[in-house]
């Protein structure tokens, strides 16, 4: 069994900052690519930001140079802060792994609710 249990969500005033935390747990052997994706209802889930083992990272074009994904692989835990928060911001932020045990498969998390208040 793996969870993968996100942390840092919340109510900020547009231009304020929040910081997400996902830590991942359980039958572990490797973690691959890590990422954040976000939800507004009634809209397609989309891609935030994901960063490799090796540390590369990709942004969607709507939150390059506000947001900032990093990942601490001694935790299997990656971060993502969010500067410059703008209303258009406010959805669920879900995290995601692409973990190995025996197999490669990819976890989701619950998500965690960001609102940004214009």
């Amino acid at each position: 069994q793996v969870q993968l249990v996100e942390s840092g969500g919340g109510l900020v005033q547009a231009g304020g900052s929040l910081r997400l935390s996902c830590a991942a747990s359980g039958m572990i052997f490797s973690i691959n690519t890590m990422g954040w994706h976000r939800q507004v209802p009634g809209k397609q889930r989309e891609l935030v930001a994901t960063i490799t083992r090796d540390y590369i990272t990709n942004y969607a074009d709507s939150v390059k140079g506000r947001f900032t994904i990093s990942r601490d692989n001694t935790k299997n835990t990656i971060y993502l802060q969010m500067n410059s928060l703008k209303p258009e911001d406010t959805a669920v932020y879900y995290c995601n792994a692409e973990i190995y045990y025996e197999t490669h498969m990819d976890y989701w998390a619950k998500g965690t609710l960001v609102t940004v208040s214009s």
